[in-house]
């Protein structure tokens, strides 16, 4: 890397004093400790006059301040000057702060904290001024929009009812959670949603920290061959016949298991080790599940849910936009929630931190009842990218297959915050007459008047 002697330190800021736009320019990445001793009084003191003023000091007054020795700038200094000052103080705040991470770094390795050192470094590399402008709203919306449709990567969830909620599915580099209580099937769904996603062409990997390799695959065996659970393994030959058919026109689709309190590192690792030993580009994630990993930025006690939750889903997210991948994860429901019937932020394991992450949070609601009809209602609590926030999807479960599918919508569960077949069907109904329970409500009877009066007639003359 290029070296940046005390001179051409000292270059940078006789140059920012000549043009404080300049210094405007490369305020964000703008740090006293990176330039040399000699001139680390001088870089402060620039510093902070143009925080508490708003304005640059001048040469003569920086010179009789701290006694540096800074000289003016030619008058004749062309603009392109500027542009090499700030391609080359890019790249030396870049190459200090990089140096100055991989000291701090040895010190980490020394103590065996070894998980905030990819992050150091990181931070380092990604030093930059700001060039990209960001968009222009006006400018051209058409190609804005077609920008979006065709670079937005969004895959369908398998489950028509469920897209239409969404507008369209999943969009990759977000995060997605599934809250349920204790087996309520957050692996189910997360299972269902691999088979649906490598059916479809897609590339995944399937993260268990809970269950074992074994026991997913067999899962997924259910699902895919749609056989009885019960019947995979008196039907073994037929099953591996059915695979073999459809690995032909599936995606790749690996299961993985990793111990709890594993990071999120830990993940990009095996990520990355897979596409470099395979070749192939993973399209799809799954980890199940959220709460049994630990965070790599920082050291929190497991038992501050809060605060780890917070960070996880924080790393989670950006290792999805890192990987550009469609990121499926799951949550436990707190104990508050066994009893309800309509689910809302307050009921999430941990609390509000991973929801204000998630891009897209769903509650997984059933019941014995509803699980012996075949039915599952998915709760859409948070969405970023449509208004189905309060609607209620209806899905048809396999109790033998174990296979989740989209069923027919009453007219009920297509409104948002009204429910569709199961919601209807565990409400207490009454089998009270309208009229027992509303005695105001007239009674009509049809009166013969002549015969009322020939009655009337035959009284009084037998009298």
């Amino acid at each position: 890397m290029k070296e940046y002697t005390v001179d051409i330190q000292k270059l940078f800021l006789e140059m920012m004093l000549a043009d404080a736009q300049s210094y405007v320019r490369v305020q964000n990445i703008y740090n006293v400790d990176n330039f040399d001793p000699s001139l680390r009084e001088a870089a402060t003191f620039i510093k902070e006059h143009s925080d508490k003023y708003k304005t640059m000091p001048e040469l003569e007054q920086l010179n009789a301040a701290v006694g540096a020795k800074l000289k003016p700038i030619p008058p004749e200094m062309k603009d392109g000057h500027y542009d090499w000052f700030m391609d080359e103080f890019e790249k030396f705040t870049k190459r200090q702060e990089l140096e100055r991470a991989i000291l701090k770094s040895a010190d980490m390795l020394e103590k065996g904290n070894f998980d905030p050192v990819e992050k150091l470094i990181k931070d380092a590399v990604q030093i930059s001024l700001h060039k990209d402008m960001g968009t222009d709203y006006f400018e051209d919306p058409r190609t804005r929009l077609m920008n979006i449709k065709s670079n937005n990567g969004q895959v369908s969830t398998g489950w028509l009812n469920l897209d239409r909620a969404l507008y369209g599915g999943f969009n990759r580099g977000e995060l997605q959670i599934f809250a349920g209580g204790s087996g309520s099937g957050k692996s189910l769904f997360m299972q269902n949603l691999s088979v649906n996603w490598v059916t479809a062409g897609l590339n995944g990997v399937y993260i268990s920290l809970e269950l074992s390799e074994d026991l997913c695959s067999m899962r997924i065996d259910s699902m895919m061959t749609n056989t009885s659970s019960k019947e995979v393994f008196k039907d073994i030959d037929n099953v591996e016949m059915k695979v073999k058919m459809m690995q032909k026109k599936s995606g790749k689709f690996r299961i993985k298991y990793m111990p709890a309190q594993s990071t999120v590192n830990d993940i990009r690792s095996y990520i990355k080790e897979l596409q470099i030993q395979t070749g192939v580009t993973v399209d799809f994630l799954c980890i199940d599940y959220l709460d049994l990993l630990m965070p790599v930025s920082a050291k929190v006690s497991p038992s501050d849910l809060f605060v780890k939750d917070k960070y996880v889903s924080e790393e989670i997210r950006n290792l999805a936009k890192e990987l550009n991948v469609v990121l499926v994860t799951a949550s436990q429901l707190n104990r508050s929630a066994v009893e309800e019937i309509e689910f809302d932020h307050s009921h999430i394991s941990g609390g509000i931190s991973k929801i204000n992450t998630a891009d897209n949070v769903f509650g997984i609601f059933t019941s014995r009842a509803m699980r012996e009809r075949g039915r599952y209602q998915i709760q859409l609590m948070k969405t970023r990218s449509s208004s189905g926030v309060g609607s209620k999807v209806d899905l048809e479960f396999d109790i033998n297959t174990l296979r989740i599918s989209d069923c027919e919508q009453s007219e009920d569960s297509a409104i948002p915050g009204t429910g569709g077949f199961s919601m209807n069907n565990i409400k207490p109904i009454s089998n009270v007459s309208n009229n027992a329970i509303n005695p105001s409500k007239k009674i009509n009877a049809d009166v013969d008047s002549n015969k009322l009066t020939s009655l009337l007639n035959n009284i009084k003359n037998n009298s």
